[in-house]
């Protein structure tokens, strides 16, 4: 028993289908459309006289910026701080021209707080190598608290949290550009 589809059927049946394949098409798109974190990085070379270097990855998240490290040529067995510097600039053979530590808001101002550009300190081991993440929740990729455009900074020193750092913390060992 044969039966045949009229024209209106049919066009209705081909609505369907190409409506099915479009939805399937685009479903699919979200891997390429579909909405991106927002991620910066910095490749830190030596300054004069140093041997660290590495990359520091900057990954927005709800909480902050996942700042994400791998590091190598520190002394060993060391502590080290990891700071965001004003400028983007990594030209002096010292580390200088990056400017101050990252200081956004008045927080400069007031004895015993941490700043934004200060990330914490971070440990090498025997072998003068790091990795680790740190979770900067005063920092953004994008606004007034934005790293991109400036530098990041490996001190010889630690860190210390209760005195501003205005030029960080001893001489910088490595110094690199954040860029998108």
């Amino acid at each position: 028993m044969k039966q045949r589809i009229d024209g209106q059927a049919m066009e209705r049946f081909i609505v369907l289908v190409a409506v099915s394949l479009l939805g399937v098409a685009l479903s699919g798109c979200t891997a390429f459309f579909g909405t991106h974190e927002k991620r910066a990085e910095a490749q830190l070379l030596p300054t004069v006289g140093n041997t660290a270097r590495g990359t520091v990855t900057f990954i927005e998240r709800s909480d902050g910026v996942q700042v994400t490290y791998n590091l190598a040529g520190l002394p060993p067995n060391s502590d080290h701080a990891l700071q965001i510097h004003e400028r983007g600039d990594c030209n002096a053979a010292d580390g200088s021209s990056a400017g101050r530590v990252f200081a956004p808001a008045a927080d400069e101002l007031r004895s015993g707080v941490r700043v934004e550009g200060d990330l914490g300190n971070i440990h090498a081991d025997a072998n003068g190598v790091t990795s680790g993440f740190i979770v900067a929740p005063d920092v953004s990729l994008d606004g007034v608290r934005s790293v991109l455009s400036r530098s990041v900074l490996i001190h010889r020193d630690p860190s210390d949290p209760y005195a501003f750092p205005a030029h960080g913390a001893g001489p910088a060992l490595a110094c690199g550009p954040i860029k998108q």
